[in-house]
């Protein structure tokens, strides 16, 4: 690889003057960046800003948005779809809304290609999205603690809990207005890496919206909005 090129992914992309596009990557070393991809709609391009392809990438300009001075493909990469390509954009729409940009995140993109290649494999959607949810929450430092409650006691498999912005978890026992209760044990599952069983996955997706929300603001996920209207007869929603 030459040392000026950067492994990167194509996040989202939008037209820019005649030919050009705004393009976000995540970068494995300078993290989320916003380049001019000039002539990326040019018929005579050899590669196009295409979400999930693995680049190796130039960047050129010392302002915060750079000019894209080079791109070549990395290797061999698995169409998504349907199912899976909502999926995908999901994950780059939560990188895009919550990275810093030029902040070198090299585990966030190991766990973000290795999410690609997940499901690209057709493994099941949920475990992955979860997974990954968790892992963004931790490594841009809004991660809490998943065997301990808000006052530093191991959790218990037996009792219920809610999780409360700037506490973590904290005891059902008396529980404030609009808490959501959350198994133990499935809390315990997730913070042994376990995403497999049902009723952690419910209660992961239950747990991570309402982490995921405080930071996202009340924007919506245009691509969980994209998923509901796209597969109507899909029974639950996978975001």
């Amino acid at each position: 690889m030459t040392p000026s090129l950067s492994p990167a992914y194509v996040l989202h992309s939008r037209p820019y003057r005649d030919s050009s596009a705004l393009v976000d990557l995540l970068t494995l070393h300078h993290g989320l960046q916003r380049v001019v991809w000039r002539g990326a709609r040019g018929q005579r391009r050899k590669v196009s800003p295409q979400p999930f392809m693995p680049l190796l990438v130039g960047l050129g300009g010392r302002s915060e948005l750079k000019t894209l001075t080079q791109a070549e493909v990395a290797g061999r990469f698995s169409l998504l779809q349907g199912e899976t390509l909502f999926s995908g954009l999901y994950l780059n729409e939560l990188l895009v809304r919550l990275l810093v940009g030029g902040e070198p995140q090299p585990i966030l993109f190991a766990a973000y290609q290795q999410s690609l290649e997940q499901l690209a494999a057709g493994d099941p959607v949920e475990p992955i999205l979860r997974r990954f949810e968790w892992q963004l929450l931790e490594l841009l430092g809004y991660g809490f603690s998943l065997t301990e409650d808000a006052h530093g006691q191991p959790l218990d498999r037996d009792r219920d809990y809610a999780w409360y912005a700037g506490e973590g978890l904290r005891p059902l026992d008396d529980p404030l207005p609009g808490a959501i209760g959350l198994s133990g044990a499935a809390l315990l599952a997730m913070a042994a890496g376990d995403w497999s069983a049902p009723a952690t996955l419910r209660a992961a997706k239950q747990l991570m919206r309402q982490a995921l929300s405080v930071h996202l603001g009340d924007r919506p996920l245009v691509s969980r909005s994209l998923f509901r209207r796209q597969t109507p007869s899909i029974k639950g929603e996978q975001q």
